[in-house]
């Protein structure tokens, strides 16, 4: 193998031009003939034992050249990356050059390279930075929370009103037969939770436990096919009442839900905790505010195979994401109506600006000569078995060093940045939308759901939460979930 030429060309390309000799052609030609031969028929042989020159006599010299070219093409490919010492990032195009004879033959590969990267402006940036305040509000907010957590069902002796539960069998009819998943027994139903389709719950409010009641339904017309507009008959029979008892806020219920003895040191804790959370994530927006100025800032021309594979990893991670929640991913696409394609079209405007991140932080820890010492990175691996209690080995399993030092490389880079940088105070938010506005804006926010951006933190960060909770499924896709009950739905 020789390489001829290696040329640079646009998009961070280069194009290779690379000959192989007659030598590794000849021993590329005999492992062509070794796999092939057990396919040949050969009239007096058995098969795969027809020698060489027999078949290349009855099909011709060149019946093996096209097998062999395979063969030969990855390791003269390789060789000749490596002599040339360069960081290819994606798949070559190739194309023959010429003739193919017993002497070789040429190619030409076009493969995407690791692209120069210039620096731009990194130090002195500015960026806005919100002001971190919790009210009592909010400390109110977290309390009920708790209480809701162990606020428990006790049955009455009444007429069931919005907020009670209901235990019930129920049974759908359509023209006076049972329709497939209209049935259900000891369900618990939360009247006012509108989980039923419109007029069920409405309906119950007003029964006692013994109860027996036709509720007279008419599906909505966006329903699913078989449903949709028709009007259908549930029967159902009414076991339990309960309504929720809400524990009193004292310091009784500080000692139940907490290490404290008191409601006030309680408070203290939630206010404390809550500033720490908001502190955080206000320090992570002003970074990735900075770094995202930082991508801006670089010269570099990127090939269209990194942001290409960005954005299939973006793809992988949603896939992901919704395995974690019990969803298919062509079922979710079926329900939802979105094609991948448009989701990778997407997806690549972020994967663009999430490469030139990448591309960013990595020139900065060359510039500044960071790295991470093995101290550091064995620190780094006992405070994530901390932070996730598990056994420090274990984490290990999870995480590769060369992992974790990247982490830590891009945490030091993040920090030469923002350390150097003002924060200036933030605009003022517009006003809130109204609790109906809000709710239109989180389902059309549902009904688009992408894939998911990264964060400037590395692949380590990734992996450790991995393991925290994956977020809720939209809207749509919950949606469909639920049309296996189909008095379940909306």
């Amino acid at each position: 193998m020789s390489v001829k030429s290696c040329e640079k060309i646009e998009k961070s390309q280069v194009v290779l031009t690379i000959e192989v000799g007659a030598p590794e052609f000849e021993a590329a030609i005999e492992k062509a003939y070794q796999k092939m031969r057990k396919k040949i028929n050969v009239p007096g042989f058995r098969p795969g034992k027809a020698p060489r020159k027999i078949i290349e006599g009855m099909y011709g010299a060149e019946v093996f050249f096209e097998e062999a070219i395979n063969i030969a093409f990855p390791e003269a490919y390789e060789a000749a990356v490596k002599e040339q010492e360069l960081q290819v990032v994606g798949y070559p195009s190739v194309e023959i050059e010429g003739q193919v004879t017993r002497d070789g033959f040429t190619f030409k590969a076009t493969a995407p390279v690791y692209p120069e990267v210039t620096l731009g402006q990194y130090k002195g940036l500015s960026a806005p930075k919100e002001e971190v305040k919790v009210s009592a509000a909010d400390v109110d907010e977290r309390l009920k929370a708790l209480t809701d957590r162990n606020t428990r069902l006790v049955s009455v002796d009444r007429e069931a009103k919005e907020g009670d539960t209901v235990v019930i069998d129920f049974e759908g009819f359509l023209e006076g037969k049972p329709f497939e998943g209209g049935k259900g027994e000891n369900f618990s139903l939360e009247l006012g939770s509108h989980t039923f389709v419109p007029g069920f719950e409405e309906q119950l409010v007003g029964v006692k436990a013994g109860d027996e009641k036709d509720l007279d339904i008419t599906f909505p017309e966006d329903y699913h096919k078989d449903l949709a507009g028709k009007a259908v008959v549930f029967k159902v029979k009414v076991h339990e009442v309960k309504e929720k008892e809400i524990p009193a806020l004292d310091d009784e219920f500080a000692k139940d839900v907490s290490e404290f003895d008191t409601l006030k040191d309680l408070k203290a804790d939630l206010k404390k905790k809550i500033t720490a959370e908001r502190e955080e994530t206000v320090k992570r927006a002003f970074e990735d505010a900075l770094m995202e100025q930082v991508a801006e800032n670089i010269t570099a021309d990127v090939p269209d195979a990194m942001v290409e594979a960005q954005s299939r990893q973006f793809l992988d991670n949603f896939k992901m994401q919704l395995a974690q929640q019990g969803l298919q991913y062509d079922q979710y696409m079926k329900a939802t109506g979105m094609d991948e394609a448009q989701l990778l079209a997407d997806a690549k405007e972020p994967a663009l600006k999430q490469v030139r991140m990448d591309l960013a932080m990595a020139a900065i820890i060359k510039e500044e000569n960071i790295d991470a010492t093995d101290e550091e990175v064995e620190a780094e691996f006992q405070r994530m078995a901390d932070q996730y209690g598990m056994d420090l080995e274990t984490v290990k399993k999870y995480l590769q060093a060369e992992q974790v030092k990247d982490q830590l490389r891009s945490q030091k880079a993040i920090a030469v940045v923002v350390d150097s940088a003002t924060a200036v105070k933030a605009e003022k938010k517009p006003a809130k939308k109204t609790a109906k506005k809000a709710e239109d804006a989180e389902g059309e926010e549902a009904t688009e759901e992408k894939p998911a951006k990264k964060t400037t933190r590395k692949k380590a960060d990734e992996d450790g939460e991995e393991k925290k909770p994956a977020k809720k499924a939209t809207k749509k896709a919950a949606a469909k979930k639920e049309e296996e009950t189909p008095a379940e739905s909306k």
